[in-house]
């Protein structure tokens, strides 16, 4: 794949190792038949609110968890759900997503290879503290970075810097797996050995085909991919 080894391997959290979508399906049966739809919303806005502040200035930076709470707040009042006990339920169980069924053993495929791994994420520092303490991966990752250290969110330049700032690496020695394109695409803008995640065929974007990102349906193959 690459003329030059990959030493470390830096992943977005939610979607590529976390289930975003874990915390509705715990309490569908509370939400009816619009669960899923209500689990997509919520990631829209959540998403829709970090770039929004992004781009509106830094006195306007919320960390992801505020992002999250507003953005499943405006998901109630647009859907008419008015019970409190279930915001709170789900809000609880986005803290302590579900990973992705091949996230382990993938993780630890890594490191037997003897490549670092580590997190690059919108979340906060607890947020991702807790999520990968709950996933069981926390030991398998060897940092956790957040954007919170330069007070903005993806996709901006200066947040991808940090791993090469706190892994002491320049970006071309490091992969970086992401199942969100619009992420995929400022990593590759960013010189990392981009890889894409599309586990729901999606169509691709921003000529990330045609620049020779790889696309894998899932993690599992990302092991035999960098080796």
């Amino acid at each position: 794949m690459v003329d030059r080894p990959i030493e470390a391997v830096i992943f977005d959290a939610y979607g590529t190792l976390l289930d975003v979508h874990s915390a509705v399906a715990r309490h569908a049966p509370r939400i009816g038949p619009e669960a899923a739809a209500i689990s997509a919303e919520w990631r829209v806005k959540q998403l829709e609110y970090s770039w929004v502040r992004s781009l509106t200035g830094p006195g306007h930076h919320q960390d992801f968890w505020t992002c999250t709470t507003d953005a499943l707040s405006f998901v109630f009042a647009r859907f008419g759900l008015r019970d409190a006990a279930l915001m709170q339920d789900l809000l609880d169980a986005y803290r302590r997503l579900d990973a992705y069924a091949e996230v382990p053993a993938m993780l630890q495929a890594l490191r037997a290879r003897g490549m670092r791994t580590a997190i690059l994420s919108n979340g906060s520092p607890m947020m991702l503290v807790e999520a990968t303490q709950a996933a069981g991966i926390s030991t398998l990752l060897d940092a956790l970075l957040s954007v919170e250290a330069v007070g903005i969110f993806k996709p901006d330049p200066r947040v991808y810097a940090l791993a090469e700032q706190r892994l002491g690496l320049p970006a071309g020695r490091m992969a970086f797996v992401s199942a969100n394109p619009w992420d995929t695409q400022a990593a590759l803008a960013a010189g990392f050995r981009a890889i894409r995640v599309n586990r729901t065929n999606a169509p691709d974007e921003y000529g990330l085909e045609a620049a020779g990102v790889p696309s894998l349906p899932h993690l599992a193959a990302l092991p035999g991919l960098i080796s």
